[in-house]
């Protein structure tokens, strides 16, 4: 048998075995006399730092050094951890009280004279006192701190009570670790070289901003996609518009995606990002019907993804890394919604899709079931009600804005007839604004088609008094006709409305000085 009379070592280890085991603290320093342990829970910063010292009390004046020294001490961490405030729950594990008065140095916090930061409130644990010192510390942590003490314990009680505490602390910290070791960032690697080799193809074939080049690669394009090109839900993801954009994608995968594959592993890495890319896409094609490319909704797929870490593990990830990626994802939502250019549908998308196939996945060598299937669930009627709505829009009609962009882009093509196609259907069923009309009638003048055009241009000034464009072209018109009248007074309009335009003014320069002389000729 060992010796006796090691309760307050023991009492010292089954503290810090409550703390480490039942609230979740991390060991931050152990002295290596081991009497002196401080212990930190970072994903609440609402609760303090603990400072367990199992020491024996002799003057009181020697507490108050020692809680100074723990006040300047703690100063320092607070720094490091960059906080505005700090506070300490300072116990003292003691065989005996000071043998002067000393009870005035508990009451109240001892605050760092610097700055006025640091703060700590200090308890005494000692015989006889035991039930009073818990209690203490039960009102300082808002819960219930009490374990049954016997009269005595031996080293051997003790040596066990520290086993099991370290034990369990390094058992802890290396389950942690293993959650961030399931996986390489090899696809996230791969995606990087993928997107910046689909940019310089993009650059050699016409520009990465231009339209025609972007369509032509895949970019998400609406009315493409009502008519059938479904891949097109995929190949925005690999594309970039711009240096900007594919700079920023790839720095924002490179931080990111590495954490994301070695949480997930790689393979549901690759599915996570393909889902959440794809998830971002179908967002745009319902809420945007501009053009739009890019990885930004796979890589808010990733936080999607970590927001899902959260949900599984909340103390881990606010311990690691939950306050930055919150900050970083914040920051970037509250910035897309301030510039106008940035897709937001397709991040939300994304971001959701992160979750959503982060859900469905769970992690490596764990399983739930339940709610894997019901994330699937969840997921399934989310995308199938998604395509439903956005198809059905198109079977309506789609939007304005697509079937000007499909024509747009026919009439780049100087494919005529198909873009005179696309704006005749539109307008048999729906009520086409001025710029309808005007597309119309350009189209009409490149077929030939002068009557049709006139009338439209007629429609369009009649809508749009202000449009200099429609005049001018209406002049033209009138000048094929040989109505010199007419096309002078158009053109003098459209120049009226924009003297900037120098083709305006010397059309009407021209037609004043062929008016004379055609007058008489008659």
């Amino acid at each position: 048998m060992g010796a006796l009379n090691s309760r307050e070592d023991y009492i010292y280890w089954r503290l810090a075995y409550f703390f480490i085991s039942e609230q979740g603290y991390r060991i931050i320093q152990l002295f290596e006399n081991q009497k002196e342990l401080w212990l930190e829970k970072i994903e609440n910063k609402k609760v303090p730092i603990v400072r367990l010292l199992r020491q024996d009390l002799d003057w009181s004046s020697s507490m108050q050094r020692d809680i100074e020294f723990t006040a300047s001490n703690g100063e320092k961490i607070r720094k490091q951890l960059g906080h505005g405030g700090l506070s300490i729950l300072n116990i003292y594990i003691s065989k005996f009280p000071p043998v002067d008065e000393y009870e005035y140095r508990l009451e109240r916090p001892f605050i760092f004279p610097q700055g006025n930061k640091t703060s700590v409130s200090s308890v005494l644990l000692t015989s006889n006192q035991y039930e009073s010192g818990f209690k203490s510390l039960s009102t300082r942590l808002e819960r219930e701190v009490s374990f049954p003490i016997r009269e005595e314990y031996s080293e051997e009680d003790v040596n066990a009570q520290k086993k099991a505490t370290l034990n369990f602390a390094i058992q802890m910290a290396k389950k942690e670790k293993e959650i961030f070791t399931n996986g390489k960032p090899f696809f996230t690697y791969f995606f990087m070289i993928i997107q910046v080799a689909v940019f310089l193809l993009l650059e050699l074939q016409g520009g990465s901003t231009n339209t025609s080049t972007l369509i032509k690669f895949g970019a998400k394009f609406n009315p493409y996609i009502y008519d059938g090109e479904w891949w097109r839900f995929i190949t925005p993801i690999f594309l970039h518009i711009g240096f900007l954009h594919i700079a920023m994608n790839t720095l924002a995968l490179y931080f990111l995606g590495p954490a994301v594959e070695r949480i997930f592993g790689s393979v549901r890495f690759f599915l996570i990002y393909l889902f959440a890319g794809i998830s971002g896409v179908i967002a745009s094609f319902i809420f945007s019907p501009n053009i739009s490319a890019g990885a930004s909704g796979a890589i808010f797929g990733c936080f999607g993804a970590l927001l899902y870490f959260a949900l599984i593990y909340p103390k881990l990830f606010f311990r690691t890394m939950g306050s930055s990626v919150i900050t970083v994802l914040v920051f970037n939502l509250i910035f897309g919604f301030t510039v106008s250019i940035v897709d937001n549908a397709g991040h939300l998308g994304g971001l959701a899709g992160g979750f959503l196939a982060a859900g469905i996945l769970h992690f490596p060598k764990k399983k739930k079931p339940f709610l894997q299937l019901l994330f699937l669930l969840i997921s399934a009627a989310i995308i199938y009600g998604s395509l439903f709505y956005g198809f059905r829009h198109s079977a309506t009609g789609g939007n304005e804005s697509s079937t000007m962009m499909l024509a747009q882009e026919y009439i780049k093509q100087e494919n005529y007839e198909q873009a005179y196609d696309v704006l005749t259907t539109y307008t048999e069923s729906n009520k086409p604004s001025a710029e309808v009309y005007f597309a119309l009638s350009f189209i009409e003048i490149n077929l030939g088609e002068l009557k049709e055009a006139k009338s439209h241009l007629l429609k369009v000034i009649e809508m749009d008094p202000d449009l200099p464009e429609a005049y001018y072209n209406l002049a033209l018109i009138y000048l094929e006709e040989n109505d010199i009248s007419n096309a002078r007074e158009n053109a003098e309009k459209a120049a009226e409305i924009k003297p900037s335009q120098e083709e305006y003014s010397e059309l009407a320069d021209e037609l004043n000085r062929l008016l004379p002389s055609s007058a008489e000729g008659e």
